[in-house]
């Protein structure tokens, strides 16, 4: 079964396999009802497209599907991806990943690997993924940067020391300035984040990484 909100992508994708012998329903429907289709049909392999995998909930019909039929092998059908990408797809539990401009051949290999119980993913997709994740490449626009560059120098310090547990009247010792001024500093750094309280800047700033940019102050 092919499962794409493009109707011409998987009605083509169908009638290619069909020519090589294959029976293939082809479906069109939106990632919201895509699971469904596949699970009242219980196709053998599904070839399911996406168009964002890096979106969180990309995978969510993967996750149905198996929950439902476990036997159904899920290729997902997508972009060139990110190998947070490749490992999101196969802990929802995909049994592969094809690229949408793999030739049908290798779209064939996939769909045959898949029926075997095997990891349909082509060498070059998983050795590009695990060089990328070997020497990552500096993303300077991550969210932890994007955060650092809203605040000034001293706002990155009154971050770090509210991380620590450190209180106002701490953080103005150790700055050498006015609790009044400490205070005021604070307000701005959870203005600046969105958050509503110190215990909410401690934690965004420890997930997205921004305490590790920032070092400890002197």
């Amino acid at each position: 079964m092919v499962v794409d909100d493009h109707r011409l992508l998987a009605e083509a994708l169908a009638s290619a396999l069909k020519l090589r012998g294959h029976r293939v329903l082809a479906a069109a429907a939106p990632a919201a009802g895509a699971a469904d289709l596949v699970i009242s049909r219980a196709p053998e392999v599904c070839l399911l497209g996406t168009a964002a995998p890096a979106e969180p909930g990309a995978f969510d019909p993967v996750v149905k599907i198996k929950r439902e039929r476990p036997q159904v092998a899920v290729v997902v059908l997508g972009p060139v991806p990110s190998p947070r990408g490749i490992a999101a797809a196969f802990a929802a539990g995909a049994s592969g990943y094809v690229r949408h401009d793999e030739r049908i051949e290798g779209v064939e290999r996939a769909i045959m690997k898949a029926r075997a119980g095997e990891a349909a993913v082509a060498p070059q997709l998983l050795q590009g993924a695990f060089g990328e994740l070997l020497n990552p490449v500096a993303q300077p626009d991550d969210e932890g940067q994007r955060l650092l560059r809203m605040l000034t120098p001293r706002e990155v310090e009154v971050l770090v020391r509210v991380a620590e547990g450190e209180d106002t009247r701490l953080i103005a010792a150790g700055m050498g300035i006015a609790p009044s001024t400490a205070r005021t500093h604070v307000q701005r750094v959870l203005m600046k984040l969105g958050v509503g309280s110190r215990l909410e800047a401690a934690a965004l700033a420890a997930r997205t990484g921004l305490l590790d940019r920032a070092g400890k102050p002197t």
